[in-house]
């Protein structure tokens, strides 16, 4: 690890060492139901976007493998590992300072991951970088004042590995780190607008907006 991001570490040691216990979540009976849907909501953010697609924060690759995003670069070795046997190719690095020439990708995808960014202004600064002109980001969000956000920072308060390192934000403050380094907002999809603590039968498909009483948001963002 880069001397110069030790600090980062605290934001993705759980994935590290809890890889395994991530992963198996998506094949739970409560992941099995949320999984699809959120799934559903980035690909009808990512339709007829240009490639080539980067993912960052790809962590063990579930959502690059169903989403068709072939590239990802995360932090942690252990959650590479998965996605690498999923087909990913990947790079280890941070956000906040990638890997890549400028204008290397047309789409860029980051999908639950601002909330574990240690530098969030210079994660989008990056982004702004590498993409293209009329280049497209696009945002998996869990907004923060929604039931789903609030939840999850309430588990991390008590304690559970993963949420315990995240801050969770709103949909205005992303649309504002995004337009502070030259992006646009175009759209978006929202789900998950049941109450969280429900057993999650018959979940809404997702529709078109920002709505931040949701629990998972696909934002749209254009670089001018």
């Amino acid at each position: 690890m880069p001397g110069e991001y030790k600090s980062y570490s605290a934001k993705f040691e759980p994935f590290e060492r809890h890889a395994d216990r991530y992963d198996a979540w998506f094949d739970s009976e409560r992941g099995r139901r949320v999984f699809p849907l959120e799934v559903q909501c980035l690909k009808d953010v990512l339709d007829g976007l240009p490639r080539p697609w980067l993912e960052i924060g790809v962590g063990t690759g579930r959502f690059a493998a169903a989403l068709g995003i072939p590239h990802g670069i995360d932090p942690s070795t252990e959650a590479i590992k998965y996605a690498e046997r999923r087909g990913i190719q990947v790079e280890r690095g941070f956000a906040e300072k990638l890997p890549y020439k400028a204008g290397s990708y047309a789409t860029i995808a980051m999908i639950v991951t601002v909330c574990f960014l240690a530098e969030p202004s210079k994660a989008f600064a990056e982004c702004a970088r590498v993409l293209r002109p009329k280049g497209s980001l696009v945002v998996g969000l869990v907004p923060k004042h929604s039931p789903w956000g609030q939840l999850y920072a309430r588990k991390g308060q008590q304690g559970h590995p993963f949420y315990l390192p995240a801050t969770f934000y709103s949909c205005r403050e992303v649309v504002a780190l995004a337009e502070r380094h030259g992006m646009t907002f175009i759209q978006a999809q929202s789900c998950l607008v049941e109450q969280p603590d429900k057993e999650l039968h018959d979940l809404q498909p997702p529709k078109p907006g920002m709505h931040e009483n949701a629990g998972f948001v696909g934002m749209h963002f254009m670089k001018q």
